[in-house]
């Protein structure tokens, strides 16, 4: 920990004290992984927690005596903790505002006190104790003098033949730890972080200047550097405030502001103390956070120049890609030269600037910095192992190699790629069909008391034994696990790694009580992504294996929910979950209704159950749908859609709505009689299940022998009415859908007009969302083929509400459109009434109209 503030941690510069943390996304994230620390010491290390520090931690707090309450000897001014060292000291001592603290384990009591204020206590102690492992183990443990210190830490320890030795080592051994944790973390965060150089920001001052001087309609009123001597490395500050990396200082004055003088940084772009009236010099001392660059420092304190910003964003934007385009020229130039030209140090200096801003470029496009944490202190042994085959990397780009390059072109080429290659791995956003932010709890955000009960129970679960494991997961069902307050409190404190490992364990009664919570709270996008993370998804899909139902029912409803985005889906598939999940559905041999409905007295047909709405989350995938297919999944979802029960027929008939999309299926599909069983069970109460049944009807009606099953198993009959029942637009738009391609046989239109389907669908040209009307013109299209539909549309008054629908911009809505409207101008009369022969409409719709009445063209 030591050498992790010492080398890793920002701290302030010149005016702000020696001791200060800067505020930034990296030191917030290195405090939030000591307070996760220290947090769960107490339960993961019980009698390490008991150890007393060589020092007290000292420093200055913000919290008052009366937070204190049971374990404390409280008065007015003073705090004490009953417990107490071996010579009688309290190992919490707080007098208003100094407090001491000598333990982990009081350590972990006093930021569970200081609740929403624990990270800004934890900033005022780390600030107060610069070398914490000294105080903890003693002034032998320097490390800021000793570069190898957790090394020599743990030499020192087990040389002596002291048994106190024995716990300190523990300790040690465990700040070890945290420290490689926090630096590694460091590392990876500051290799994301967008770092400025002198060539990125000279482009910027010297486009902005472009776009600055006198009016109202210029960004800024003037920008200049306070210095004109540019060294060799691009910078203009003086060399002694180069090595803080700084690089230039600017004099920048908006239309609506008073001048302000700007630091340029490697780190970013931040006011400074401005020049001093006497001698003209820089105040270098900050005085406002850091912006990533001079845009958004600008946009932030000057609202004229954010609003003509906007205008001109255009014209910058293409003044920024000319010079990016520039210098990859420049790099494709000098990959061409061969290499073993020599090149002059002037023009290698210039190329290697050059290389670097493209770089840079590309950085900028592609990643944005963000102050999204993850609060772990435990080593995510399941998410490193969590390995995919590499051969179902499907859309991901392949690993730079290292061997090295002889252009520098091509190292651009390949830093670049490198970069590329990190964001497709470490993000999946791009490839996932739900777009969800992820909402972090603020720090000092008002959370209601559920939020820090669940935490604490998560820790129960962390350090308990089997007995007080249950009882926490049995306590932790008992919250309304629905909201997101508690579904994100879990999260926030580590729970899903416990809850995950909990899977693995061999104790039936952790794995119900984990896979209850688990499913309860995977109905929240950010959970279900952080499940995936953690590798969830391979230890449920064994669990399928389990003899016991009870498992296997959970683990499958679990993955049916965790499985809607394409990520997981694919997880589930590579795993082996497509297969054990297709058997989940033999749950009898094949019988007559009421064999079936006997089914449902026993835990087979909620397996069945289960294991079909997993198989409907799964079956969005087009590779899913095959493995399904190649399973045998369709002949076992025919026999479960023979059975009366709607909560399983809505997970079969959706997953066999999303399978009918692919030929195979719709072949299988009448081979196995479905489109009776589909048919039969529009006349349903239940309208999901009417939804799923009219679009699996509306997938398979491509085929005419299935428009003919349909008509022949009394099908257009239920369809026409539902044509009644506006109210569920997700089940009109099925509807719609199903008479559409249902139309398309002329016997089907006959009973259509029999059943006043038209008469319906006319009435249905307003007030409709698209997916409605593309359906229900898709329909009449086909039925005003023949001349009595069309007298039918005329007289209900549908020509107008068609040609109102032609200045739509939707083009699968304007291709029905012109085929109806085509088909009805075959009879004049239809078309005079809507004008169009008297130029009642604009011209381009009127040669649309002609295209309809002459054919439209293939």
């Amino acid at each position: 920990m030591g050498v992790a503030l010492t080398k890793s941690a920002q701290w302030t510069a010149a005016g702000y004290g020696p001791t200060a943390l800067e505020v930034t996304p990296l030191n917030e994230a290195i405090l939030k992984e000591i307070i996760e620390f220290i947090e769960n010491f107490l339960y993961n290390h019980p009698q390490e927690a008991e150890y007393v520090f060589a020092e007290p931690l000292e420093w200055k707090t913000n919290l008052e005596p009366s937070a204190f309450g049971s374990g404390y000897i409280v008065s007015e001014t003073a705090v004490e903790s009953k417990e107490v060292d071996n010579n009688g000291q309290p190992l919490l001592s707080l007098s208003v505002p100094h407090v001491q603290i000598r333990s982990f384990g009081q350590l972990s009591q006093f930021l569970f006190i200081a609740k929403d204020s624990k990270l800004k206590e934890a900033q005022l102690c780390v600030e107060a104790n610069r070398n914490p492992v000294e105080k903890i183990l003693g002034l032998d443990y320097n490390t800021i003098k000793e570069e190898s210190s957790a090394l020599r830490i743990l030499e020192k320890l087990t040389k002596g033949d002291d048994p106190e030795n024995e716990i300190k080592r523990k300790v040690a051994h465990l700040l070890y730890q945290l420290d490689l944790h926090l630096l590694n973390n460091s590392l990876k965060h500051i290799s994301l972080e967008i770092r400025l150089n002198p060539v990125t920001v000279k482009n910027d001052i010297e486009l902005l200047k472009r776009f600055s001087g006198k009016g109202e309609q210029t960004v800024l009123e003037f920008i200049e550097y306070t210095s004109d001597y540019e060294f060799s490395n691009g910078c203009r500050a003086p060399p002694w405030r180069q090595i803080h990396g700084e690089i230039c200082y600017v004099l920048v004055k908006p239309h609506d502001a008073d001048t302000l003088c700007l630091t340029c940084s490697s780190e970013g772009v931040f006011l400074n103390g401005g020049k001093t009236d006497d001698e003209g010099e820089i105040n270098y001392e900050r005085k406002s956070e850091v912006y990533k660059d001079l845009v958004t420092l600008l946009k932030d304190k000057s609202a004229k120049f954010s609003e003509n910003m906007s205008r001109q964003e255009l014209k910058f934007n293409e003044e920024h890609h000319k010079e990016v385009n520039q210098l990859s020229k420049t790099a494709k130039e000098e990959e061409a030269i061969p290499s073993n030209r020599s090149t002059s140090g002037s023009h290698r200096s210039t190329l290697e600037k050059n290389q670097i801003n493209l770089v840079k470029s590309h950085m900028a496009k592609r990643l944005a910095p963000s102050l999204n944490w993850k609060a772990t202190v435990d080593s995510k042994d399941r998410k490193s192992s969590f390995k995919e085959p590499q051969e179902e990397k499907h859309g991901r780009h392949e690993k730079t190699g290292t061997s090295f390059s002889h252009g520098r072109a091509q190292l651009i080429r390949k830093s670049v790629e490198k970069i590329e290659d990190i964001i497709s791995d470490s993000s999946s956003e791009s490839e996932e069909d739900e777009e969800s932010p992820d909402h972090r709890q603020e720090a000092n955000a008002d959370l209601p008391s559920e939020y820090w009960q669940i935490q604490k129970l998560v820790k129960y679960l962390k350090g308990g034994n089997q007995t007080a494991t249950v009882i926490a997961l049995c306590s932790m069902k008992d919250f309304n696990l629905a909201q997101e307050t508690c579904q994100l409190a879990i999260r926030d404190v580590g729970g899903l790694e416990v809850l995950i490992n909990l899977l693995d364990t061999d104790e039936v009664k952790c794995k119900i009580g984990s896979l209850k919570i688990l499913k309860e709270i995977s109905h929240n996008s950010q959970i279900r992504r952080s499940i995936v993370d953690l590798g969830g998804l391979p230890i449920m899909v064994n669990i399928l294996d389990s003899p016991h139902k009870s498992l296997k029912c959970l683990a499958a409803e679990t993955i049916a929910n965790v499985a809607k985005f394409r990520r997981a889906r694919r997880v589930v598939r590579q795993y082996g979950g497509i297969t054990k999940l297709v058997a989940l559905l033999d749950c009898g041999q094949n019988s007559s209704e009421p064999a079936q409905l006997s089914l449902y007295e026993t835990r087979d047909v909620e397996v069945a159950r289960c294991g079909a709405l997993a198989l409907w989350s799964c079956s969005k995938s087009h590779t899913n749908k095959e493995a399904i297919r190649k399973a045998g999944g369709i002949p076992l979802l025919a026999r479960l859609l023979k059975t009366s029960h709607e909560n399983m027929l809505i997970p079969v008939v959706g997953t066999l709505q999303e399978c009918a999309s692919e030929e195979n299926y719709r072949a299988a599909i009448k081979a196995e009689r479905i489109i009776e069983n589909l048919v039969k069970n529009l006349n349903s109460e239940n309208e999901q299940l009417q939804e799923h049944c009219a679009m699996a009807i509306y997938q398979c009606a491509e085929d005419e022998e299935t428009r003919d099953l349909v008509r022949l198993h009394g099908g257009l009959k239920p369809l026409a009415s539902l044509l009644n029942n506006t109210d569920n637009k997700e089940r009109l738009a099925a509807v719609t859908g199903a008479i559409w391609k249902c139309s398309i046989s002329k016997e089907n239109v006959t009973k259509f007009r029999e059943y006043k389907a038209i008469e319906t669908l006319v009435g249905l040209l307003t007030d409709q969302p698209e997916e409605v009307l593309i359906n229900v013109v898709g329909a009449l299209g086909e039925c005003c083929q023949e001349y009595e539909n069309r007298v039918i549309v005329r007289k209900c008054g549908g020509i107008q509400p068609l040609v109102n629908l032609l200045v739509g911009i939707n083009q699968a809505l304007l291709v029905n459109v012109t085929k109806a409207v085509g088909a009805c101008a075959v009879e004049p009369e239809s078309m005079a009434g809507a004008g169009l022969w008297r130029g009642g409409v604009p011209g381009h719709i009127g040669e649309v109209v002609r295209l309809g009445k002459s054919g439209w063209p293939s």
